[in-house]
């Protein structure tokens, strides 16, 4: 039987965001779908612990047609990075694990081709100086071979001295550190220590049971005009699903998205779960890579231990121009973004199921999460604002 959700539902106007702008956000969304720009989607908006907006639209497969639903399962990309980090965050948390800890210390095999003096920060930074660097899917079952493989990977630059997207390698080798350390399978680690504490077991999957994959969205990549759709064969298969990819490969509602960041915008706390401390999120949503240009994305992306920031730069990719400077989140490559706002307590999550193309993804970004931000009254004090001054919640 379902469980509950962990996040109550309210009225927009009773957490403080305008109904117009949310309304104005779903038109947009129904337009895209209605213009063949994907052929499905869902968004989920949430303050202050509750839930204040949901939608799905369109079809989350086009042969044979399946419609988008509630429960619908969205491929969600690179948001699976900031899930995967949020494990090296908790064993920190425990004593295991130091951001400052070079990889080796725990991975002693991983100090081969000159890669001893690696740091967790510097990994999670995109940092590392690896990120062309591959592990076959042939691997991905197999943990034993996968650290041998990372083991292996060779610098194509010296650690620290760039910053550079490492869009599959960095999150394998965090998943070998996980299960180093604790020596249990990181998707396990996963589940027990984050997804289910949270309430989520239902909407969010690293490692894609069978029973789940019939609810699952199809992947397409869209044509140059972004008018017609092609089902993807690299991710819409069992291999792929239920293997966890560290880097790429989390299933997820947009409500579980949204929940997942609401305790991180709450300060480490969903509900009655307490699952990080308000230092440590503090702490991994800092700009650790300032103005430096990412080589990858060609701007500053303010790079914090998992998710990016929004700064004050004039461009940034996918959290909206209007953001608040401290804004944080994460993308999945050209169909969805995830991100909390710590300064209204908002979270959103916005997820598609075709990888549009530049420059029309980025404005879509960037209009998407202002409508958001336009909605927000900034006279109701977000969950954190409320405990920093000592208030009940």
């Amino acid at each position: 039987m379902p469980r509950a959700f962990p996040l109550p539902s309210a009225p927009p106007s009773a957490l403080g965001l305008d109904q117009a702008h949310l309304s104005r956000l779903g038109t947009i969304v129904a337009r895209h779908v209605a213009d063949k720009r994907y052929p499905g989607g869902q968004l989920a908006v949430a303050r202050n612990g509750s839930l204040a907006m949901t939608m799905s639209v369109g079809d989350a497969r086009i042969e044979p047609r399946m419609p988008a639903a509630d429960d619908t399962l969205w491929l969600v990309y690179s948001n699976t990075k900031v899930i995967v980090a949020c494990a090296i965050w908790l064993l920190v948390e425990q004593g295991a694990l130091r951001f400052a800890d070079a990889i080796a210390a725990h991975v002693p095999e991983f100090a081969a081709n000159g890669k001893g003096d690696i740091t967790i920060l510097q990994l999670l930074t995109h940092q590392a100086g690896f990120p062309g660097a591959v592990v076959p899917a042939a691997a991905w079952n197999d943990h034993a071979r996968v650290r041998q493989i990372v083991s292996q990977f060779t610098l194509e630059w010296e650690p620290g001295s760039r910053v550079s997207y490492h869009g599959l390698s960095a999150h394998w080798v965090a998943a070998v550190l996980i299960e180093a350390v604790t020596g249990t399978d990181y998707r396990d680690f996963i589940r027990e220590r984050i997804i289910e504490p949270l309430g989520l077991g239902d909407e969010l999957f690293l490692g894609l049971p069978s029973a789940a994959q019939a609810r699952t969205a199809d992947m397409h990549d869209a044509s140059p005009d972004g008018t017609r759709h092609t089902r993807r064969t690299e991710e819409n298969n069992s291999h792929f699903q239920s293997a966890g990819v560290p880097a790429a490969g989390a299933y997820a509602t947009a409500r579980a998205m949204a929940a997942f960041y609401q305790m991180l915008a709450g300060q480490g706390t969903l509900g009655d779960v307490r699952l990080l401390s308000p230092r440590m999120v503090a702490y991994v949503t800092r700009n650790f890579t300032g103005d430096r240009v990412d080589d990858y994305v060609g701007m500053p992306m303010h790079r914090g231990l998992g998710p990016h920031l929004r700064g004050s730069t004039d461009t940034i990719r996918g959290l909206g121009t209007l953001a608040s400077p401290r804004t944080f989140g994460h993308s999945g490559i050209g169909s969805s973004y995830c991100w909390a706002d710590p300064d209204s307590g908002v979270s959103f999550a916005y997820l598609t199921n075709s990888r549009a193309n530049d420059p029309w993804h980025g404005a879509r970004l960037d209009i998407v999460s202002n409508c958001v931000h336009s909605a927000i009254d900034e006279r109701m004090p977000s969950a954190a604002r409320t405990i920093i001054k000592g208030e009940p919640r």
